[in-house]
């Protein structure tokens, strides 16, 4: 009996004791998610411990000042190459456009034929004015064919009137119908002189209807048709004023704006290098020509002229070109000259001192006190502080320091 009571109060339910719950969701997330946060800053450690740290950055490498012009630049501007010898070519008269020989890009000559116009009105002016040089002539062969018989007739008349066979009165009406043929003579000649001029000028009517080049030159742009109506004046509609346009690729120059503030820096003759923003790695040797004696006053500029010292077929007007002035070449070009140059982002200026960062094999930077030129080119020459072959941080960051380890732009 005492077996069985102890039986049935292990079967007996505990109303007090407390009931066990399955664990919810965000009870099994939460400490999943806190474990990934703390792998990732385990693996974000572990990135920087490995060196793979630290700003991006650009470099460059110091070249020596032997490799380079010998004149540092004191001036950049920008412009574009212009033509000095640009023409539209028209005719000289109106007329209907008949055949138009050029094409773009095509060379030509000077005095070579462009274009023809329709000739009829010429010709036919041409072919009036022959006829009446014809009739003028034929008048001056009646005249003088009249006139010699009246010179034999007065001749006559005056041993006549001397022997006393004739009258005075005769003789008198002789000489000076003689006189008047003379005159008519005169008067014929001067009106196949006048017919003649205007053949001629007839003549140049038809030479107008032929457009020829005026100077040796390539066509850059053809502005008629067969059949369009050219004139030398603008009426207006749909008459055309040229038939194109040449430009002499030996007289190409540049023209430059360059601040008020710095026209002193430029001077006649001043050695100049040219890059075309088409070709940037070319650098193109000139000189400056002139400085335009005007301001404009809404930009604060004024004009430079600028002379290209190598004629290339690449050069073409419009183009837009960015222009260094040279500071003179020194006197004695013996001299060896010691140091480096640097793109002019390389330089920093802190506490009042040049400084370069220099980017070690370790991927740390150094930081280098430097002596540098006082040029505002797009370069810097560096006089110590720096050896050749070294590379320099472009642009460093301000919180770039001494020491501090960076990635070189296209590194993994």
């Amino acid at each position: 009996m005492n077996d069985n009571a102890e039986l049935l109060k292990q079967l007996r339910i505990e109303r007090n004791q407390p009931e066990k719950k399955t664990p919810g969701p965000l009870q099994v997330v939460i400490p999943l998610a806190i474990a990934g946060v703390v792998l990732l800053s385990i693996a974000i450690a572990w990135w920087l411990l490995r060196g793979n740290g630290g700003p991006e950055v650009r470099t460059a490498q110091a070249a020596p000042l032997s490799s380079g012009p010998s004149a540092a630049s004191v001036l950049d501007a920008s412009g574009y190459v212009v033509a000095r010898r640009m023409a539209t070519v028209s005719a000289k008269v109106t007329g209907r456009v008949q055949e138009v020989l050029i094409e773009e890009g095509m060379r030509v000559e000077e005095g070579q034929v462009l274009a023809r116009l329709d000739p009829v009105d010429a010709d036919a002016s041409r072919a009036l004015a022959t006829s009446q040089l014809a009739a003028a002539r034929s008048q001056i062969d009646n005249v003088q064919a009249q006139l010699l018989e009246a010179e034999a007739n007065a001749t006559r008349l005056q041993k006549l009137v001397g022997n006393q066979l004739v009258s005075r009165a005769q003789y008198d009406q002789a000489v000076a119908q003689r006189d008047s043929l003379r005159a008519q003579l005169a008067t014929v000649r001067r009106q196949a002189q006048v017919a003649q001029d205007q053949l001629r000028i007839a003549g140049h009517g038809v030479d107008n209807t032929v457009v020829r080049a005026p100077f040796s030159g390539v066509v850059i742009a053809k502005a008629a048709q067969p059949g369009e109506i050219v004139s030398p004046l603008a009426t207006g509609g749909f008459t055309r004023t040229g038939i194109g346009t040449i430009v002499d690729m030996d007289s190409l120059e540049v023209e430059v704006d360059v601040g008020e503030a710095y026209i002193g820096r430029v001077r006649a003759k001043m050695p100049v290098e040219a890059t075309l923003n088409a070709y940037p790695d070319w650098k193109i040797p000139a000189e400056v020509i002139a400085t335009i004696p005007t301001a404009d006053r809404g930009k604060a500029t004024v004009k430079v002229r600028i002379a290209l010292k190598e004629k290339d077929p690449r050069i073409v007007p419009d183009m837009g070109v960015t222009v260094s002035f040279l500071e003179q070449a020194p006197e004695n070009d013996d001299e060896p000259r010691t140091g480096v140059r640097v793109p002019a982002e390389a330089l920093v200026e802190r506490d009042g001192q040049a400084l370069v960062f220099v980017l070690g094999d370790d991927d740390r930077v150094s930081e280098r006190q430097v002596q540098a030129t006082a040029s505002t080119g797009s370069t810097r020459d560096i006089t110590s502080g720096l050896a050749p072959g070294e590379l320099v941080v472009l642009d460093p960051p301000e919180e770039l320091a001494d020491g501090d380890r960076v990635k070189p732009a296209g590194s993994n």
